[in-house]
């Protein structure tokens, strides 16, 4: 019986020093979450164009936030009128904005401070200093949307419903993929890669919060152009791209898919590498047509009336301010901009690669007896 308990005894002590031993090493692996074959994943939960706001909008709105659709038609319209001659008119004005005439007031976002990247590296009068202190930042699109409270969150209607549809649409999958990592804090060469993905997100049990795992395939039958390869390096843990032409999808209500088309498009995400969630944003020039054609397509006069949106003010806000790609007439096409980005981890799947049938897989294994 003695030799028995010592027996017991000496396997227990076994077991827990082989426990100790092996505890050190577990968590060095447990680490960097999710890196796997020098390749990590991330699935897109929050999106919203980079305006920076102060609690009473006073510094960068001392003027006050622009006026909408219905207090445009009441000017305009004081006694009303025809159909034809009031509502249609001013749907088609924001059809075709250049057609009438708008010289109503609009209030650009003022002040020094702004959010985004030095895009042409240069620092100019126009250009913001980050709230950490970068000089130089180029953002005109907060110039022309900042003191619209469609676009203030959180609010603004536009921000909200956003932001929720990032999380609920299938549509606004998007992933970001990670390959040649041998160090999410420090890497002078690693791929990223952009797909747009078809799953759900993963929520806790309350609905509210998103989890970090599980997987996401990618959607490559009628995804392709949002498929991007764009190089990349780590740097104290922050992860920055090389400046490339993006298709950033981003769509509004359910039946209304679409893009921005984003010009010089760079990524800057802090990865947290002990973590398994990132956060940054991504900055470039976006393309004012397929801007403001999102905001027609998709955002009613009706829904622009509930945060001072007035179409035809905007677009002509919006080719004032623009300060990047030049037509072949000296125009600018597109405008100075950011996005602030949320992720998770998540496990990328990749559709399975497509096998040719060879000549000899296609014939049967025996040939039918002839008659």
């Amino acid at each position: 019986m003695a030799n028995a308990k010592s027996t017991l005894l000496a396997g227990a002590a076994l077991l827990l020093a082989g426990t100790a031993l092996s505890a050190p090493a577990a968590a060095e692996t447990t680490d960097i979450v999710g890196l796997k074959n020098g390749t990590i994943g991330f699935v897109l939960t929050s999106a919203a164009w980079g305006l920076h706001q102060t609690p009473d909008g006073k510094t960068e709105c001392p003027e006050g936030y622009n006026e909408g659709p219905r207090e445009q038609f009441r000017a305009l319209f004081p006694k009303g009128g025809t159909v034809e001659g009031t509502q249609l008119e001013r749907e088609s004005a924001s059809r075709y904005p250049m057609d009438k005439e708008d010289n109503f007031v609009y209030r650009e976002a003022k002040g020094q401070v702004g959010l985004g990247m030095n895009l042409d590296g240069k620092v100019d009068a126009n250009d913001f200093t980050s709230p950490d202190g970068v000089k130089g930042i180029d953002n005109q699109l907060y110039r022309a949307i900042g003191c619209t409270r469609l676009f203030r969150a959180p609010d603004g209607t536009f921000a909200n419903f956003t932001e929720m549809w990032v999380r609920e649409m299938g549509f606004n999958r998007i992933l970001v993929e990670l390959t040649n990592v041998d160090n999410l804090a420090n890497d002078g060469d690693v791929q990223v890669n952009l797909y747009r993905g078809k799953d759900k997100l993963i929520t806790d049990a309350t609905g509210k919060n998103i989890i970090a795992g599980g997987s996401n395939r990618v959607e490559d039958r009628f995804s392709k152009r949002f498929t991007k390869s764009l190089k990349g390096k780590i740097e104290n843990g922050i992860l920055t791209t090389e400046a490339a032409d993006v298709d950033w999808v981003w769509s509004v209500f359910y039946d209304h898919p679409g893009y921005y088309g984003i010009k010089q498009a760079r990524l800057q995400i802090n990865l947290a590498p002990h973590g398994d969630r990132a956060e940054g944003m991504i900055a470039g020039y976006t393309n004012v047509d397929t801007f403001y054609q999102q905001l027609v397509r998709a955002w009613s006069t009706h829904h622009s009336s509930y945060g001072g949106m007035s179409q035809p003010s905007l677009f002509r806000a919006l080719n004032r301010l623009a300060d990047g790609m030049p037509d072949e007439k000296g125009v600018m096409t597109a405008i100075s901009s950011s996005i602030n980005l949320k992720f998770v981890q998540t496990f990328i799947e990749h559709p399975a690669p497509k096998v040719a049938a060879t000549d000899s897989a296609a014939r049967p294994a025996v040939e039918p007896a002839r008659r």
